[in-house]
């Protein structure tokens, strides 16, 4: 995070107020995620008619620049931020706006959109754009996560610590986000993270971790490992009664050791999570964990690489203002 001292916090309904009545609002769009350069222009449109004015636009080409672009929107001291992009170009904006005065406004503009689908957005733009004009403040937890330097020498710089906002995986994920097109995610969406994993799996091998939480230690064996602060993995839902705003991390592998039972559990998550809850067996619900694996492996934090285990993850309780529909239940 920057070193700009964040203000005090005011209550939901007075920041809702503040943006209501011309706040000070920025809009932030990555004009490379999935939809961002074909939409700017329609986003922009659907803005203007819904009365939202922004005092600066950052139309992004090089999301390398994200985390300098933001020094100068905080810098901006604005009221309201809306982010268009995908998940990664949101988890950035999470990392600099969490603990602040600040609300944050999305435009799911990615492939899947997993934060966007958690805080129940339309992914239809102008429904979402229709959100941010009706919608209300809520504030939903984050995730707070620390690994070790990619050479396993020791922590990261800075301490390696990274706030996210959806997701924190080990395993053929990893591999998944670092191999899979750009052009086939402009393609087919979503289905190019199934179609990469699918050509990856019958090279992938399996990982032991030792999963600790609290007084709790679990031995398992597995080909991807995941750790969820929001409710939804590769635009699916994970558990009926999962939110970004219940104040707990969901721990969960996906199969064991056998790279077949990779493929029918990853089925059967995307088929039954709407069903399913958190207090089945399959889901280790916790706000601290720590995962120590053998061999060592790289850690993504929604979908960039973060350093290594052993890793630690922690909840933040309602660290981070959303714009959202009316009808998130803000608890």
């Amino acid at each position: 995070m920057d070193g700009t001292r964040p203000r005090a916090l005011r209550s939901k309904p007075q920041l809702q107020a503040a943006i209501r009545d011309g706040g000070r609002a920025v809009l932030v769009v990555n004009a490379r995620s999935r939809r961002g350069r074909r939409l700017l222009d329609r986003a922009r449109e659907l803005l203007d008619a819904a009365g939202l004015e922004f005092v600066r636009e950052f139309p992004v080409t090089d999301p390398g620049r994200l985390g300098e672009i933001f020094t100068d929107v905080l810098a901006l001291e604005p009221d309201l931020v809306v982010v268009g992009g995908g998940d990664g170009t949101v988890a950035e904006a999470v990392s600099h706006l969490a603990h602040r005065d600040i609300a944050l406004g999305v435009l799911p503009l990615g492939t899947t959109n997993n934060f966007a689908r958690s805080l129940e957005l339309p992914l239809n733009l102008a429904d979402a754009v229709a959100v941010l004009r009706d919608g209300k403040v809520a504030d939903v937890d984050v995730g707070w996560v620390q690994g070790t330097r990619p050479d396993g020498s020791g922590p990261e710089p800075d301490g390696g610590r990274h706030i996210f906002a959806n997701m924190v995986s080990l395993g053929l994920s990893v591999h998944v986000a670092e191999k899979v097109p750009h052009g086939l995610k402009r393609v087919v969406g979503r289905a190019a993270y199934a179609l990469t994993a699918a050509w990856l799996l019958p090279r992938h091998t399996a990982f032991r971790a030792t999963v600790r939480a609290g007084d709790r230690v679990e031995e398992v064996s597995t080909h991807q490992l995941n750790v969820a602060n929001g409710a939804h993995h590769s635009g699916q839902r994970i558990a009926r009664d999962a939110s970004p705003d219940d104040r707990l991390l969901a721990v969960y592998r996906l199969g064991d050791e056998r790279r077949l039972r990779l493929a029918s559990a990853t089925a059967r998550h995307q088929l039954t999570g709407p069903w399913r809850s958190l207090r089945e067996d399959a889901f280790l619900t916790t706000d601290e964990v720590h995962i120590v694996t053998d061999p060592p492996m790289k850690v993504d934090v929604d979908g960039e690489i973060r350093g290594r285990t052993p890793v630690t993850v922690r909840l933040l309780g309602n660290a981070l203002r959303v714009i959202v529909p009316q009808s998130f239940v803000d608890t």
